[in-house]
């Protein structure tokens, strides 16, 4: 279908700044641009929300606790945030970890992994599976039932957990209820239809893709590594129910989607949802999108049902 009219103004809003072109800009100086973009405090109240470090592979590893309730024995839902590998962190993400956790009732942990350049593949990664592994060893401390962990990310976020999923099934950890995974990056060799047919012209570009991915993999790594592209890992069975997100105008569609298909072909429980005329990063803006609206809706139900007892 077109793009929807408000998605187009958003488009054309962004594409007014005349932005320095990503190619010609260092990941510091993208952050700082990233950073200095208004955002306005989400207005969602929660009963507790508290920032603290925890143990990572390499360090300490920011984390930020969102509690709906101070019910005992929740759910929880372990949260990547999206932006590339490179940029974003726990601000960046705030509203949609409040949006997830007052939607559903869990605890939200939202990670701040280790960023590329500076941490090249798989440092992240691998502080977000240990943060995992963190949230299910200290389950009871932080009222949570260590039996209805899910988790979840946008983009880049999602990435990293599909390939914490599949690190918990070859290493071992807590039994995953659930990924929900938005948009997520699953083939890093960039090659998909949609990468050709909305290369340009709708927020996220191929050019940015490439220059996101040239910083968090290691100068001649493979882009088909299947803990950077879990779309060529050649087993998917045995992990846990999954939802995918997908944008119509994203590049990052057609992967997405192939790696829904891969899941059910796998035999796990997969709900894929395409929401058609918005682009990548739609999700976050609820309020404005209608279908961000109703993909936090669709998000929110899946985890409430994965979470039931």
């Amino acid at each position: 279908m077109p793009l929807d009219p408000i998605a187009k103004a958003i488009i054309d809003q962004m594409s007014a700044m005349n932005a320095i072109p990503l190619s010609q800009m260092s990941a510091a100086a993208y952050r700082a641009m990233n950073n200095a973009v208004p955002r306005p405090p989400s207005m969602i109240q929660l009963a507790e929300i508290t920032d603290r470090t925890i143990p990572g592979p390499d360090g300490d590893v920011p984390v930020r606790i969102y509690k709906a309730s101070q019910e005992p024995n929740q759910p929880c839902l372990v949260f990547f945030h999206g932006g590339g590998f490179v940029i974003c962190g726990l601000d960046s993400h705030d509203g949609t970890c409040r949006a997830l956790s007052k939607a559903t009732g869990c605890t939200v942990v939202s990670v701040d992994y280790r960023l590329a350049p500076e941490h090249k593949f798989p440092a992240g990664v691998e502080d977000s599976y240990a943060a995992t592994l963190w949230v299910a060893k200290n389950a009871s401390a932080l009222g949570i039932d260590a039996n209805r962990i899910a988790v979840g990310g946008d983009s880049a976020g999602a990435n990293f957990a599909t390939v914490v999923a599949l690190l918990i099934r070859e290493r071992g950890g807590p039994k995953l209820r659930h990924q929900m995974l938005i948009y997520p990056v699953t083939d890093q060799t960039c090659s998909t239809e949609s990468y050709d047919l909305f290369a340009r012209d709708y927020f996220l570009t191929k050019e940015m893709m490439i220059w996101f991915r040239d910083h968090y993999l290691p100068t001649g790594h493979d882009p088909a590594d299947p803990l950077a592209s879990p779309l060529h890992m050649e087993n998917l069975a045995d992990l846990p129910p999954a939802t995918v997100i997908t944008a119509e105008y994203d590049p990052l569609r057609d992967e997405g989607e192939a790696y829904a298909a891969r899941l059910k072909k796998a035999g796990v429980a997969v709900d894929m949802k395409r929401y058609d005329g918005v682009f990548h990063g739609f999700f976050s803006m609820g309020g404005v999108l209608p279908q961000a609206d109703q993909a936090l809706a669709f998000a929110t139900e899946r985890l409430r049902q994965a979470f039931k007892i």
